[in-house]
Formats: structure tokens, sequence, C-alpha cells
């Protein structure tokens, strides 16, 4: 008999509820506030709840977080248009295979703190008050390279090859075999590349902005929070980048799944 699996949202019910007994058992263990003083650096779950929605700190959530989306979105377009035009060159010209791929890893192994130091004073941060910031816009696009690239190499190189033959046979060129057989074959990868880049992108905008050079986004905002020792309201800022995350994460997926069905054995139409 076989055994079924558990439901993917039931999986993640239980995870969640995991995930806040065991933090609530380590706040209340663990970190208790010392004597004179309400101050722990690991708040329970009950005293973020509070912060959010007893308070209602949640109501200001949007204009928290619309810069830093805004420079996530625009450098994940930048940082992954660039990996795919560098995939790109290795399919026309594959001598230059490693070449792309030691200057993705250079990308990805860079410290990206100094990174930021750096493009702080090259590039600086928001132009005006409520801009997105240079900074964040550039690590946003540096941090989403690598894997790009490396996905869309792969994604190339999984084209059937006898397909590759038939199209050739029947007097296809290189372009033809592009479009017919390398890019529907490597759009799983590419995909699956362009999702995984989803939180990286938001990541490497938080870090931007954390540099300093903006007023408002979730970087100041983490700053200001860290400087009254509102602990309960640096873990909110926290649990929220990681839902803003996630559900970016999980639309992508969707998308995912209605362009390329046949991967997950769904007929196409």
């Amino acid at each position: 008999m076989a055994r079924e699996r558990i439901p993917g949202w039931l999986a993640a019910l239980i995870g969640g509820v995991a995930l806040i007994l065991i933090w609530w058992l380590v706040s209340f263990a663990a970190f208790q506030p010392s004597d004179g003083t309400s101050f722990t650096p690991v708040p329970s779950p009950l005293a973020v709840f509070d912060w959010l929605f007893v308070q209602g700190n949640v109501a200001g959530t949007w204009g928290v977080f619309a810069p830093t989306i805004t420079a996530a979105g625009i450098g994940y377009v930048w940082g992954n248009g660039i990996a795919l035009l560098l995939a790109t060159v290795v399919l026309v010209f594959p001598r230059l295979e490693t070449v792309i791929t030691q200057i993705a890893v250079v990308t990805y192994c860079l410290p990206i703190v100094a990174v930021g130091g750096i493009s702080i004073v090259v590039l600086g941060g928001a132009k005006s008050p409520g801009d997105p910031s240079e900074t964040a816009i550039f690590l946003a696009a540096l941090v989403c390279v690598f894997t790009t690239v490396v996905g869309a190499i792969l994604g190339f190189k999984s084209a059937d090859r006898a397909s590759l033959d038939v199209v050739r046979v029947f007097g296809g060129g290189s372009w033809m075999q592009m479009r017919k057989v390398r890019l529907v074959a490597a759009l799983p990868a590419i995909l699956n590349a362009l999702q995984i880049a989803v939180p990286s992108a938001f990541l490497g905008a938080v870090l931007g902005e954390y540099l300093g050079s903006i007023t408002a986004g979730v970087g100041p905002t983490l700053i200001r929070l860290q400087g009254q020792l509102d602990s309960a309201g640096v873990w909110s800022v926290f649990l929220l980048c990681a839902v803003f995350a996630l559900a970016a994460y999980g639309l992508f997926g969707l998308v995912i799944r209605l362009i390329t069905p046949w991967v997950s054995g769904k007929a196409v139409r």
C-alpha cells in the first residue's frame, strides 16, 4: 500500500507552528529581560504580535517596504538581464564558457558588505526622500548574476542532441535550433534560476539600504529600531521581510507552473 504524502499547505502549516513554538520556548527559557529593564534580544511571538497589530505598526508596512521592493525589482531586472546576456554569449561562443563562468563566480564570492561600502561612495544612496537607493539596486542586481548565469548555461546545454540534428537536417540554422529546441529545453532551468533570484534580490536591496544614504526603506527602519532597542520592532521587520520574499517566491513558482506545465507532468493543450 502506497503511503500518502502530506499536502504542501499542511506541511507548511505544521512547520510554521513548530517554528513559532520553538521561538516562544527559546525566548522564554533563554532570553528573559534582566532586572530593571524590559529589553530582550529575542522577544516572544506575543510581543511581536503586539507590536504589529495591537500597536498598529503594521499599517505603515507599505510605506517602509515600497522603496526596498522598488530597488529589489529594478536590481532584479538588471542583474538577471545581464546574466541571461552572458549565458547567451556562451551559447554563441562556447569557448568563452570558462571566462563567463568565472565572472559569475567572482560576483558570487565578492564580500558583499565591502562591495556595498564602495558602492555607497561611488553610486550613493537615494537621490531624494522616498526614492530607491542606487546602492541597493546595484547589490540586488549583483546577487542575481551567479545563479541565473549557471542555470541558463545548464539549461541551454540540456537540449536534446537528436532534436538539434532534426532541425539541422530540415534546413534549420543555429537561430532555428535556438528557438525550437534550446530555448524550450532551457526554459525550466532558467525560470527556476529566476525564482531563486527573487529573495536574493530582496536581501541585496535590504543590505544596500542598511549601509545608509537613504531615509526610507527597510534598512533605515532597522537602524532606527535598533538604536531604540526595540527588539520587537526589529523582529517584526525581519518577519515581514520573510513574508514578502516568500510571497514573491511562491507567486513566481505559480507562474512557472503556468508557463511550463510539462515539467509537473501536466498535459500541454
